[in-house]
C-alpha cells in the first residue's frame, strides 16, 4: 500500500454561541461544553493547524477557555458585539489565501454564502456542528461534514452556591492606654 502524506494547513473558526446553544438545546443542560481536546485532533486528522479562533457574542467570556485555547492551540477568543456571523465571515475571507481548508464550527444557514465564496476561491470548506441543529443546505454546500456528537462534549461540575457569609468583624483601633512607664 502506498502511503501519501497530506500537507494541508487548516483554520478552525468557531461560532461559539451557535455551538453552545446547539449543545444546550440537545442536552437540556447549560453546563455542557465542547471538549476541544478530543474535537480538534479529529477535525485536523493529522493536518496542520494554522489558526483557531473562537468567536463569542457578549462580554462574559470564560478566562479559562481563553487560556486553554491559547495554551493548547495558540488559539484566540474574539468577543463580538452582536452575533459572530459577520466577524467570522470577515476572518474567513482574510484567511482564504493563507490556508488550504477552513473548518467552520456552526450549523447556521447564514454561512451558506460564505461557504460558496470560499469554495470559489479554491478553499476546502468543512462544517462541524450538531446534526440536529444544522441546516441541511449548509451540509450540502460544504466539502465535508463533521458531526459533533456526545463524544465531543463534557459536562461541567455544577457550581456550588456560596453560603451566606457573615460579615467579618472589623478591626478597631485599641484606645491609647497610659503606659505604666515613668518618664
Amino acid at each position: 500500500m502506498i502511503e501519501i502524506n497530506i500537507n494541508q494547513t487548516v483554520a478552525i473558526l468557531v461560532d461559539g454561541n451557535n455551538i453552545e446553544r446547539s449543545i444546550h438545546n440537545l442536552t437540556q443542560n447549560k453546563n455542557t461544553m465542547i471538549n476541544f481536546d478530543t474535537l480538534i485532533p479529529n477535525l485536523l486528522d493529522e493536518r496542520g493547524l494554522n489558526r483557531l479562533i473562537y468567536f463569542r457574542e457578549g462580554k462574559n467570556i470564560s478566562s479559562k477557555l481563553t487560556e486553554r485555547l491559547h495554551n493548547h492551540y495558540y488559539g484566540s477568543v474574539i468577543p463580538c458585539h452582536k452575533s459572530a456571523d459577520i466577524p467570522l465571515t470577515i476572518k474567513a475571507m482574510q484567511l482564504a489565501s493563507k490556508v488550504d481548508t477552513i473548518v467552520i464550527l456552526s450549523g447556521d444557514s447564514d454561512y451558506i454564502e460564505l461557504v460558496r465564496h470560499l469554495k470559489s476561491e479554491g478553499v476546502r470548506v468543512e462544517i462541524a456542528s450538531i446534526p440536529e441543529t444544522t441546516s441541511g443546505m449548509l451540509i450540502d454546500e460544504c466539502d465535508f461534514y463533521h458531526a459533533i456528537t456526545e463524544d465531543d462534549w463534557f459536562e461541567l461540575a455544577p457550581q456550588r452556591t456560596q453560603k451566606t457569609q457573615r460579615p467579618k468583624p472589623q478591626k478597631t483601633k485599641k484606645p491609647n492606654r497610659p503606659s505604666n512607664k515613668k518618664s
